[in-house]
């Protein structure tokens, strides 16, 4: 009973069929035309090969004629010799087929994931908040190989078997024509089901695609430090590792039931070969009794049978094939559909020497659509939010000279972060203009930009590297002593020359193997390495301790020192010293001066003073002359 119902539930269709644009097949082949070099050696290849294929049962045939006609013992050898070379030379054949068969597809898959991986690269900060990024792997690692088999199996076996299955009905026409005629007749037992079965697999390849991805996204997420510790601090393994069970149990379903539809068709196959066989030996043997036929030509004819019907079996595999690996190209080619919302200028420029101001001039910023930077499926949602963001600056102007630290303070949602992002344009302003040394940046080389501006983020980013690679990550040619000053000037260098590996230490995945204030001392060095000529800290010692803090204070002096520095401080003792203070609130500049000057006025900073210092009044209103903390 659970058999018929697996095999019911399998040949089953929901009505979903699975539809391929000639435009898809169309891009497919864009990808191959570098490759036609090695496409028509195939095919010479599959070609030479299928004529051998169908010489050995013509062979075969006059071998048995000789032999039933009393012929020369040397003529059966030679038949024989003649059909053993034959399939030495197929199969040498074959081999080279396969060999360039497999050029092909793993030539086109490098070129297809170079191709997403830079796409990838180009998408927009907003891409990948929005995006999980277990189904973004997902496309990139899984559906990539999917695609591959369209070309290393798929491709071969339907060229192969195409240029196969011609020659044999050519030859068995000429044989027999009413043999060959009821042969062909079976012919819609093959397709009416190899269309039905294709469109249910692909179908199921689809949903399954889905299911992955979203395992993927689960495994990312809870598999990094800080996922698994929030599962851990919050008790919730049991319902983690249901919900991944739920999700592989439906996976492990669409497999069986893929599994099946499509064995119960090659069964169905092989049936219906299995009774043409017997067509061909009835039927030929009746037509050799009455002397229409030679003994040999019904063996020839009962061989070539299986290169027809095993072509047209090959072929409705092939189908299926095709179709998942279609399913898996329009899978990657939805990525590389998002076109990118910020693109280089083609006549973009460079910064202009020197020190450099920077310049945010009547900016009006809202975050984009969903539907401008994501999809559906990589959210992992059904549809995407179609709500139009609100802005959240509204006419901002600010002004960093050459050389000067400006900060920017305000409540949590103020615009901070948001206008900062808008300066090594992470994003582009709806409205307005960011200027470096008097240049719009939309003017400018991503290259430039990325020498120019620096950033340390309140919880810098490391990648599951050495220490080493880290640092060079921001400058690939520095020396040994270039890190070693860096990491000096970042108040990190004995701590590095003390562990065992030294710049050869793994940090872990995002640097967890440091403790915060470590990490963060270790980007500033990045930052020094990259000697940028702008610097923006963003709260970059929000989350530290005292001890830490004022490491990563004592670098950040270093990493400001001559530089153009515009500083988000969520810490106002840290910011005392700038040249100004702009505050922001609600997305508009409310107040704007020098530390005196805005506790004097009694505005916006003075009440966010007193609130954070309502215990240190004595300590925080120094006299002017004091010492200044280092930023």
């Amino acid at each position: 009973m659970n058999a018929w119902t697996a095999l019911r539930s399998a040949m089953q269709d929901d009505g979903t069929r699975a539809r391929f644009s000639k435009a898809t097949l169309r891009r497919v082949l864009v990808f191959a035309h570098p490759h036609r070099r090695t496409i028509v050696v195939f095919l010479l290849l599959a070609t030479v090969g299928a004529v051998l294929g169908v010489a050995i049962p013509i062979l075969a045939g006059q071998a048995v004629d000789v032999i039933v006609n009393d012929g020369a013992t040397a003529s059966v050898v030679r038949l024989a010799l003649l059909i053993a070379a034959i399939a030495v030379a197929g199969s040498i054949v074959g081999l080279l087929g396969r060999l360039e068969s497999s050029r092909l597809g793993e030539g086109l898959i490098l070129d297809l994931r170079q191709k997403v991986f830079e796409h990838v690269q180009r998408m927009p900060i907003a891409f990948f908040t929005r995006t999980h990024t277990g189904a973004l792997v997902s496309r990139l690692n899984n559906d990539v190989i999917g695609a591959q088999r369209a070309f290393t199996s798929a491709l071969s076996g339907v060229v192969t078997n195409v240029i196969a299955l011609g020659l044999t009905v050519v030859v068995m026409a000429r044989l027999s024509w009413l043999i060959t005629l009821l042969a062909m007749v079976l012919l819609p037992v093959f397709v009416i089901p190899a269309r039905r079965v294709g469109a249910r697999v692909g179908h199921l390849e689809r949903e399954a695609a889905g299911h992955n991805a979203a395992m993927t996204s689960q495994m990312t997420e809870r598999f990094s430090a800080p996922g698994a510790t929030l599962v851990k601090l919050f008790g919730r393994p049991d319902e983690e590792a249901a919900e991944f069970g739920r999700r592989a149990a439906r996976v492990s379903t669409i497999g069986v039931r893929s599994a099946v539809a499509t064995e119960t068709f090659l069964q169905a196959l092989t049936l219906v070969s299995g009774l043409a066989q017997a067509l061909i030996y009835g039927l030929g043997g009746y037509l050799a009794l009455q002397g229409q036929l030679d003994a040999g030509t019904v063996v020839t004819m009962a061989l070539l049978l299986t290169r027809l019907y095993a072509p047209l079996t090959a072929l409705a595999t092939a189908r299926l094939d095709v179709v998942t690996a279609l399913v898996s190209f329009e899978r990657v080619f939805e990525v590389l559909d998002i076109e990118p919302l910020i693109a280089e200028a083609d006549d973009a420029g460079s910064v202009p020497d020197g020190p450099v101001g920077v310049e945010l001039r009547d900016v009006r910023f809202h975050y984009p659509a969903a539907g401008e930077v994501s999809l559906a499926s990589l959210e992992e949602v059904a549809v995407l939010d179609d709500t139009t963001n609100e802005d959240v600056l509204h006419g901002v102007s600010v002004t960093v000279e050459p050389g000067q630290m400006v900060a920017l303070v305000g409540s949590s949602g103020a615009g901070k972060s948001t206008l900062a992002s808008l300066v090594p344009r992470l994003y582009d302003v709806n409205e307005g203009g960011v200027r470096l040394g008097g240049v719009d940046v939309r003017d400018l080389t991503f290259a430039s930009l990325r020498e120019t501006v620096g950033v340390v983020t309140q919880d810098g980013h490391l990648f599951h590297d050495t220490i080493r690679a880290n640092l060079t990550y921001a400058r690939p040619d520095a020396t040994d002593a270039d890190l070693w000053a860096a990491l000096a000037n970042a108040r990190l260098g004995d701590l590095v020359a003390s562990l065992p590996d030294g710049l050869d230490t793994v940090v872990g995945e995002r640097g967890y193997r440091l403790s915060g204030g470590e990490r963060q001392r270790l980007t500033i060095a990045r930052l020094l390495l990259a000697e940028p000529r702008v610097v923006i800290l963003d709260e970059a010692t929000a989350h530290l301790d005292s001890s830490s803090e004022a490491a990563v204070q004592e670098a950040l002096g270093a990493a400001l020192a001559g530089r153009t520095a515009l500083v988000i401080a969520h810490r106002l003792s840290t910011i005392r010293a700038a040249d100004r203070i702009v505050v922001l609130e609600g997305g508009r500049v409310v107040e704007q001066g020098t530390h005196p000057q805005l506790l004097a006025v009694g505005g916006r900073y003075a009440e966010l003073h007193r609130t954070q210092f309502a215990d240190e009044d004595t300590e925080d209103e120094a006299p002017d002359d004091e010492e200044p903390e280092a930023a």
